[in-house]
């Protein structure tokens, strides 16, 4: 059957990104003609004006929200002011101009960060609110939270059709394996690529790895959050994960073995391990709209590392 987005105008922020490419190719495929990729050198959506500018545009009926300020657990820990006002400005004033301007739908992708950092596991949505979120990215994971709170206000006072999609950690080929602003999967793969590369014997790893993570193969996030907008019109958050779990010490010998790295790895528990566990409850996303992920999480690392080392640019 053909998806009611079809004939709908649909910007996406952070269209040209690591998941809005995926995200913008599967709308595509289910024949929506009429996507508006928001990039932030035409639209700087921090700036009230720059907003204004792209509801005049692109005239959107529905809107995906994925651009973000974003990086790992050092990228959260040198920026937490920024990351706190650029993520809650964006997407304050996009729901704002959704309300103002009758969009149908606005689907908010929020953040696995706003967790309460002692959340039992499996986290469930319901357990969004019983506690402070892990410090090094709770400036981030709140600023995105409270989005969540706009989007139920303004359906409750406006009738603004606003969903809100909670991913796990992301991870696949076109990754950002920078290491300022990586996340803990291309981090790894780099490490490990660059020291096999150059004869290397040791690499460093932050922490203990005694914490655990759950991981989101981008393209089945994509599918999810394009699933959600399709199907899903709900007022409550929705978990978009793998529900497998890994702790980040397997996870490093599973990427040292997937890159053939043989040296050793030192541990450097100066540095932060974050949160102790995530591990979501998909229950919901499932029962709501279908959502399954579908990529093995091994093949997906295979995936990656192949696009690491054949994109030196990359490097």
């Amino acid at each position: 059957m053909p998806s009611w987005l079809a004939d709908k105008r649909i910007a996406v922020t952070g269209g040209a990104g690591f998941l809005g490419r995926r995200v913008v190719a599967r709308l595509e495929a289910l024949g929506c003609k009429n996507v508006f990729i928001v990039r932030r050198d035409d639209y700087d959506l921090v700036h009230l004006a720059a907003v204004e500018q792209l509801y005049r545009e692109a005239r959107p009926d529905v809107v995906i929200h994925l651009a973000a300020v974003v990086g790992g657990i050092g990228a959260n820990r040198d920026n937490p002011g920024r990351f706190f006002y650029e993520n809650l400005m964006m997407g304050a004033q996009l729901i704002e101009g959704a309300r103002l301007h009758e969009v149908e739908k606005f689907v908010q992708v929020g953040t696995v960060c706003s967790y309460p950092k002692f959340t039992p596991v499996p986290f469930q949505e319901d357990d969004l609110w019983n506690g402070y979120p892990e410090e090094t990215n709770a400036p981030y994971g709140v600023a995105k939270k409270a989005l969540l709170v706009q989007l139920q206000a303004y359906r409750e006072q406006y009738g603004l059709n606003g969903i809100y999609l909670l991913p796990v950690n992301l991870y696949g080929p076109g990754d950002q394996f920078d290491p300022a602003v990586s996340h803990v999967i291309p981090a790894l793969i780099k490490k490990c690529v660059d020291a096999t590369r150059r004869g290397e014997r040791v690499i460093e790893v932050w922490g203990t790895g005694e914490p655990t993570r759950e991981f989101l193969y981008v393209d089945d996030a994509a599918e999810g959050i394009v699933m959600a907008a399709e199907r899903y019109d709900g007022r409550e958050p929705v978990n978009l994960g793998s529900g497998k779990e890994i702790s980040i010490r397997d996870l490093v010998h599973l990427i040292a073995r997937e890159t053939s790295f043989t040296g050793d790895i030192v541990w450097d528990r100066t540095k932060p391990d974050g949160q102790p566990r995530r591990a979501l409850d998909t229950s919901r996303a499932a029962e709501a709209f279908g959502f399954r992920a579908r990529t093995d999480f091994v093949e997906g690392l295979r995936q990656t590392v192949t696009w690491y080392r054949e994109n030196p640019l990359s490097r």
